[in-house]
């Protein structure tokens, strides 16, 4: 699996970005990766050093809209926190 394929998107919501000062980012993954490649992936696509990696599997929501009714799409979480001696992404510099 190529590292762009396990890194999905990044999340955007407000509890993500507290996390950016404290060098703790959250992104959309592969639900079939694991938190090794997880690790590698970041590394390799930003060039930083990854402290720990944390995941989370998110079930999807059940909605309606008139008769049609169904759930979300499921999806996986994973809360990358950086080293201190790692430099920020600079993607998340210009959101803080």
């Amino acid at each position: 699996m190529n590292a762009y394929d396990v890194i999905i998107k990044p999340v955007r919501s407000e509890k993500a970005y507290d996390g950016i000062v404290n060098k703790k980012y959250v992104f959309v993954v592969d639900r079939r990766a694991d938190k090794t490649q997880i690790k590698a992936a970041v590394e390799e696509i930003f060039k930083v050093q990854v402290a720990k990696v944390n995941t989370v599997n998110v079930r999807g929501k059940y909605k309606r809209q008139g008769r049609s009714e169904g759930y979300t799409s499921k999806f996986k979480k994973a809360y990358v926190q950086l080293t201190a001696q790692s430099k920020s992404i600079e993607f998340f510099d210009s959101l803080t």
